[in-house]
């Protein structure tokens, strides 16, 4: 369909819901349009195939600016951007990152700030995300402006 998927979570028990980040493999900015061109194809899918027991919401939407960051490429591609990272275990005697992306190296993702420099594998990582901060906005404005 044009789409790449960024993230699927079940959020809850009770009243769950199904949230299905998406972005334009073109890069485009994502519109509502989008969002429930993929609700409705998913829904028909997810309706023949049945894949989760119990009743669900779905919930489609992008990654907007302070996106989640999941993918090996999603490290390069925000090279320059502030981020903050978890991992799983201490890297550096540290479990929390909080500095500017500098890219990959191999399997591991570079990040640096006041505090210094590190190497996380990327294998180690749970959690990641941009910081939404003025140079982000800027950047996002640049790029709509083409």
């Amino acid at each position: 369909m044009g789409y790449e998927l960024v993230r699927a979570t079940m959020i809850g028990n009770r009243g769950a819901t199904l949230q299905v980040m998406a972005e334009r493999k073109d890069r485009r900015e994502m519109s509502v349009e989008d969002c429930a061109a993929i609700s409705r194809a998913l829904s028909a899918v997810l309706d023949v195939e049945d894949p989760i027991s119990g009743s669900y919401t779905l919930e489609v939407s992008s990654p907007g600016l302070d996106r989640p960051l999941v993918r090996k490429d999603d490290f390069a591609r925000f090279a320059g951007q502030e981020a903050r990272i978890e991992t799983a275990a201490p890297v550096d005697g540290r479990k929390r990152f909080r500095g500017r992306l500098a890219g990959l190296d191999g399997d591991r993702v570079l990040i640096g700030g006041d505090w210094g420099e590190a190497a996380v594998p990327f294998d180690a990582i749970i959690r990641a995300k941009l910081v939404l901060t003025d140079a982000l906005i800027a950047a996002e404005l640049n790029k709509r402006n083409r």
